[in-house]
């Protein structure tokens, strides 16, 4: 079965678990999923199956403990070990799907707030002036910050798992820690030089060449 077609059915037996068993369950489904150099497919099928045999196991009145042990990320981690390794292929479309979705992203953001700048608030200019050297480095950079945050939350989120902290918590750290990373961004954005060729364009090709690096990114998602 298709990866989203078992995700879309863990989704709906989840909700047949009791409180204590889908709290259990729930950690253990997170820390597979996040384990990212494991095969999507064969971590949603596992999960399946330990979802299937823990809801014959709660039908007779045994709890998660019970079916999966009271040390459940040692469990979860000797499952990984089993996994088979995501391929390469697949490692390099997810890689450069991320860097699509990030760059499409900006660039929409970035002509939405120039044309409402100019076209709003007469602010600003029709033309959008960039030097390409400096451009492409700080693209880079932003690239290389946001795959940092992305590798730094996954790994608190492997090591908050089967740990009781509090929503609010982990909220304030996850806000604090990507303020910094913003800010990072921007003392780079701000402190370095303008070099390179200068290009001119209209402002609202940001919007085309945002629209169609989002559509790569979906068309490269859909290969994977």
């Amino acid at each position: 079965m298709d990866k989203n077609k078992l995700i879309e059915d863990n989704n709906r037996k989840r909700k047949e678990l009791t409180e204590e068993n889908r709290k259990y369950y729930e950690d253990m489904l997170i820390y597979l999923r996040v384990s990212y150099k494991k095969s999507e497919q064969e971590t949603e099928e596992i999960l399946t199956e330990m979802l299937d045999h823990l809801l014959e196991a709660q039908a007779e009145g045994r709890s998660a403990e019970d079916v999966f042990g009271t040390q459940p990320k040692q469990y979860a981690d000797e499952i990984i070990g089993e996994l088979p390794k995501i391929a390469t292929k697949e490692t390099t479309g997810l890689i450069t799907m991320g860097m699509l979705y990030f760059l499409a992203a900006s660039t929409l953001l970035t002509g939405v707030i120039d044309m409402i700048a100019f076209y709003l608030f007469d602010q600003g200019d029709s033309v959008k002036v960039i030097h390409t050297g400096s451009f492409a480095l700080k693209a880079i950079i932003a690239i290389v910050l946001v795959f940092l945050f992305a590798y730094a939350v996954i790994q608190y989120i492997r090591w908050s798992c089967f740990k009781k902290i509090k929503r609010v918590t982990e909220f304030i750290g996850a806000w604090l820690f990507g303020c910094l990373v913003f800010l990072v961004f921007l003392l780079i954005y701000y402190v370095m030089p303008a070099f390179g060729p200068v290009v001119e364009f209209p402002v609202y090709v940001s919007l085309l060449v945002g629209g169609v690096l989002g559509i790569l990114g979906w068309l490269i998602r859909k290969r994977i």
